[in-house]
């Protein structure tokens, strides 16, 4: 096959010459040597002469304390399976190919077409688990993410299609166990119209010109034919056989699967003492867990490195910064085409034509993706070139790329303060995508504004700070323990404060893992090691009572049981204040003793109670209290927990009969071996809908349950010794302790961290760390991972021994002040204050230059550091 430019000419979606993704750091081409005949046509082509074909293999030794494996997973080939026709027709194509279609710097420049004629197709079915949940031709286990980009895809789809797109997703069990999941799956129902089908297609069928014939027997029993445009196959993931190679050389166990073996209670460390393991290596996973992993296995490597620690640092240097007071504004802006994310809403070279017009703008220029590596170094070069003292960039949100930008402005010998960002993405073409004048309009305000802002910046210092080397950790249970461990093995001194008189929190009524490890062992012996460590002051029965301060020096009040008081000065936080077990009304619980919670089941199971193995039926309900409008989420372990009960009920009595009555079965990753075991014993499984919930009525003998078949539909009766209900996991509430630390909540209780793919642990109030329940339902193996990555990220602050503390802070007029404290009362980081006599005053450490007490300010008295608002106004005015 010949070597192809795949974003110039979009000829094969194969080729040997391809963007790895669209902001690929830097943005350059890679060949895929597997496809590349040789023809040398690119090394030829290349103006830069980066292709090289006499290049050679290089060998360098490094000497290093710890190694962490990442090396992640590859696809399952579809091309193994004939019966789905991913080689009959070009329209069968996988999911990753269906990203490159929708990917701005994809074949067909992010529009949506088919690659048999280049139309837009009008019918789209997704195919689920290929390659997964297949005991023939694929892996038994699940790959955990393929629900949820499938329901991505077809979202996107539908919003990039011209017409009305019929998205349909063929799919066993929708498995949307994550943070939020739930809700986007019930969004892509009811408010983009997904068609969400129960059936597994046996083949696909190439008919007519291009189209697709799907045979299914959807989950009444009918048998019907439907015909599509394209068929996107929901490939799944496996280990690649270079990784399987390279875990054999440095002796690292795998599984059956070959997923590096891990433990649940030390979920990154291998059998090798020193080699550690994250993402999609241990075990099929979304980008958050992987995100959380990669910083666990850094926390677990820093532990073992403490002594260590900054003997191998090399300190960048930036260059001198230029002094640009008093020189006239000469503003550079640069417009992003971001693909088709704008340049597809978005007249690029309109706007950017425009830019140049504007008063102090000396140089304007468009970029495909200005974020990209290649663009930064070429930035740079200009602003020195053209002696550019304020740079304006308009592209997508500063919340994710203004540090990248304000790096480029340091490079490049300016102050990172004399930048401005107009997000003309999130702000502009994503949500006005139906009328491209008018937001090429918009697009033309918003730079307007950015460059009469930008005229007006001044250099801003930035301040150092001492950082106070103490950890508070909120919240004894297994999440808080693991992370003050961590810590306290780096070497930091830990003060953890549990509120009840015991530590251990929701783990002390757990039987095992889904592994089969014994809990209880483990917490006992976690518990010893917490208490006997010189670094950890354990606080049992405490409470926080009050915060003041900001990261690096924060000082709280620790209040006991009995009222004594403790004042401590701290320099981070970790909140793991964990969850607890919903207790129901329904299904007669706590009104016959014969219905139980997960938890009391495992009590029972931890004191070896010998009237379970007398029990001749057991029943268990799903989503107890779940996935139901007051808690719309999933608890994400209970279909692993139900698994794991049923199973040890089956090995104390071999006789007993055993139902599951379940909406989706969510056994995701490996642990859907655990479904597989329960099917060969012969548990049954019965599915019921939120329309036709379980009912329980009391019999003389036993409880009687009914539930509706769906594929009967008719009703069931069974009579059962025994009903386990999997109700859900709800946070503890935090309302104070949200409060203090200024962190929010969701709807349902549960922290809300800064951003779900890039700062999982972190909170957006900078020092406040994040794990376990608190977060989210989890199970124990990545409660823990997600402690010792909140301990990863506190020890990356603690560490440093400074904290720096923004130029961008709000100043007080004192002439102008009226002392009203309505700043005060709107301020989320308590910067301002009122003293007895004299304006108000801001505490520069704690304002993050948010601007709303300029916005509330009745007198107008106060403006941010570094220029005064009003002049803004007077010269968009003017502008």
């Amino acid at each position: 096959m010949t070597a192809i430019n795949e974003f110039n000419c979009g000829l094969d979606l194969r080729a040997a010459t391809y963007i790895q993704y669209a902001q690929a750091v830097p943005l350059a081409y890679a060949i895929d040597r597997e496809v590349c005949i040789g023809c040398g046509l690119c090394q030829k082509i290349c103006l830069a002469g980066a292709v090289r074909y006499d290049d050679q293999p290089k060998e360098t030794e490094l000497a290093v304390g710890a190694l962490v494996l990442a090396t992640g997973n590859e696809v399952f080939d579809a091309a193994s399976l004939e019966a789905y026709g991913y080689s009959k027709s070009p329209n069968i194509i996988t999911s990753i190919e269906f990203e490159r279609i929708l990917s701005a710097s994809g074949p067909y420049a992010g529009h949506l077409m088919r690659p048999y004629d280049r139309e837009e197709p009008q019918k789209i079915a997704w195919l689920q688990c290929v390659g997964s949940r297949s005991q023939n031709g694929g892996h038994p286990y699940c790959s955990a993410v393929c629900c949820m980009y499938a329901i991505k895809e077809a979202v996107i789809a539908k919003e990039h299609a011209r017409g009305d797109l019929d998205a349909g997703i063929f799919f066993m069990d929708m498995r949307t166990c994550g943070k939020d999941f739930e809700e986007y799956y019930h969004r892509a129902q009811h408010e983009h119209g997904v068609r969400f089908i129960r059936s597994r297609v046996h083949s696909v069928d190439p008919v007519g010109e291009g189209d697709l014939k799907i045979d299914y027997v959807d989950e009444k029993g009918c048998r019907r034919t439907e015909i599509f445009n394209l068929v996107v196959l929901s490939v799944g993931f496996q280990v690649g056989a270079e990784t399987v190679q390279l875990a054999h050389r440095l002796g690292v166990e795998l599984d059956q699967y070959h997923f590096v073996k891990t433990g649940s209670f030390q979920p990154v460390s291998t059998n090798r003492p020193g080699v550690y393991v994250c993402g999609a290596l241990q075990g099929p996973k979304d980008i958050p867990q992987s995100v959380m992993e990669a910083s666990a296995a850094a926390s677990a490597a820093s532990a073992l490195l403490s002594d260590r620690r900054w003997s191998k640092t090399r300190i960048q240097r930036m260059p001198a910064e230029t002094n640009v007071f008093g020189e006239p504004p000469r503003i550079g802006v640069f417009v992003c085409q971001c693909g088709i994310n704008i340049a597809g809403v978005v007249n690029i070279p309109e706007v950017a034509s425009y830019a140049q017009s504007l008063p102090y703008v000396v140089y304007t220029e468009d970029n495909l993706y200005t974020c990209s590596q290649d663009t930064q170094v070429k930035m740079s070069q200009v602003i020195r070139e053209q002696g550019i003292n304020r740079v304006v960039v308009a592209a997508c949100t500063p919340k994710t790329h203004e540090p990248l930008f304000q790096e480029t402005l340091q490079n490049a010998g300016l102050n990172k303060y004399l930048f401005e960002m107009a997000n003309i993405r999130n702000q502009d073409s994503w949500v006005h995508s139906r009328y491209p004048h008018l937001a090429t309009e918009k697009a033309k305000d918003l730079i307007r504004m950015a460059v009469a802002k930008a005229a007006l910046l001044e250099p801003l210092p930035e301040t150092e700070l001492d950082m106070n080397p103490v950890s508070l950790i909120i919240g004894g249970g297994v999440a808080g323990m693991t992370a003050a461990k961590n810590l306290a093995e780096q070497g930091y001194e830990v003060h953890l404060v549990e509120r009840s008189h015991v530590l251990g929190g929701q783990a002390n009524g757990l039987f095992k893992t889904w592994q089969g490890e014994d809990v209880q062992r483990y917490l006992q012996t976690l518990m010893e090691s917490v208490e006997n460590d010189p670094l950890i002051h354990v606080h049992r029965s405490t409470e926080l009572t009050q915060v003041d301060g900001f990261v690096g020096n924060f000082h709280s009040v620790l209040t006991s049981s009995d009222g004594e008081t403790i004042h401590l000065d701290h320099g981070i936080a970790v909140v793991a204040t964990g969850g607890k077990e919903f207790k129901p009304s329904s299904y007669l619980y706590g009104q016959d003793p014969r219905v139980l919670t997960h938890l009391e089941l495992d009590r029972r199971f931890i004191v070896q109670d010998p009237d379970l193995a007398k029990i001749g039926t057991a029943v268990f309900v799903q989503c107890v209290g779940s996935r139901e409008p007051e808690r719309p989420y999933c608890s994400r372990v209970c279909c692993t927990h139900t698994m794991e009960s049923a199973l040890e009920l089956k090995q104390r009595n071999p006789q007993m009969a055993i139902f599951v009555l379940y909406r989706d079965l969510r056994t995701y990753g490996e642990r859907e071996d655990l479904y597989h075991r329960a099917r060969k014993e012969g548990i049954v499984f019965i599915r019921y809908d939120l329309e036709h919930k379980p009912t329980v009525a009391p019999g003389e003998n036993a409880l009687e349950i009914t539930v509706v078949d769906p594929i009967l539909e008719k009703p069931i009766r069974i009579e059962t010794d025994l009903l386990v209900l999997a109700t859900a996991i709800v946070p503890e509430p935090e309302a104070a302790l949200a409060n203090f630390f200024k962190i929010p909540i969701n709807a349902q209780g549960f922290f809300i961290e800064a951003h779900a793919k890039l700062r999982p642990v972190d909170f957006a109030t900078e020092g406040v760390f994040l794990c376990g329940l608190a977060h989210y339902p989890k199970s124990l193996d990545e409660s823990i991972a997600q402690a010792l990555a909140a301990a990863s990220r506190a020890s990356g602050l603690l560490a440093s021994g400074k904290v720096s503390i923004s130029g961008t802070v709000a100043q007080v007029k004192s002439a102008w002040c009226s002392r009203c404290g309505v700043c005060m009362s709107i301020c989320p980081f308590n910067a301002p204050s009122l003293p007895e006599d004299g304006p108000a005053e801001i505490n520069a450490v704690l304002c993050k230059g948010c601007g709303l007490c300029i916005a509330s300010c009745r007198s107008g008295a106060i403006h941010l550091k570094g220029f005064d608002e009003s002049q803004i106004m007077a010269m968009i005015n003017q502008m």
